[in-house]
């Protein structure tokens, strides 16, 4: 059995509610074992036959999870699937120290098209203009990246992922809520 995480977009924002139980529920109809979800910010931790370093089954899993998703609860539903052993290489591999005032992100791309346009777009952030906020590309799935809090959405960074092109493939979790997962 393989423990994956599926990080849902937009859950709980923007008018779009949709409670735990029933959000376990359905991955358990899904026929999912060990279904557990994690704050209400869309993170269902889950089992599956399915193995992890198989891309074809990941991908299969992640249309599975999105029709079941828009069929029960009626939004347009996108997820970043991530199994347990990447989820855990990619937080040890956060690259900042951890310190008071700074809010430690990891965005994650389901497609690596857009993954490298957010990195060519991180090397490009100039540390004089912003020198507080901080990313750095990982690899054609995740950009970690560190703003201070209380601007989450108002760096060159936020702006640029707040595009409507990036909704159906990125999601961005902070570090500490995917320790949760581990």
């Amino acid at each position: 059995m393989t423990r994956f995480a599926a990080l849902l977009r937009g859950v709980n924002v923007g008018g779009i509610t949709v409670k735990s139980a029933d959000l376990a529920a359905l991955f358990r109809s899904l026929g999912f074992d060990a279904v557990t979800t994690v704050l209400a910010s869309g993170n269902v931790l889950f089992e599956t036959d399915a193995p992890g370093s198989d891309p074809d089954a990941a991908a299969t899993l992640k249309t599975t999870i999105e029709k079941g998703l828009r069929e029960r609860f009626g939004y347009e539903a996108w997820i970043v699937l991530v199994d347990r052993a990447e989820l855990t290489g990619i937080v040890d591999g956060f690259p900042y120290e951890e310190v008071d005032g700074m809010q430690p992100y990891v965005v994650f791309s389901s497609d690596p098209a857009v993954t490298a346009e957010i990195g060519a777009f991180v090397e490009q952030l100039d540390p004089a203009t912003d020198p507080a906020e901080r990313a750095e590309l990982r690899d054609d799935r995740v950009v970690y990246w560190e703003v201070p809090k209380g601007h989450s959405l108002d760096t060159a960074l936020a702006k640029y992922l707040a595009k409507p092109r990036f909704k159906s493939a990125t999601t961005t979790r902070n570090l500490r809520t995917l320790r949760k997962l581990l």
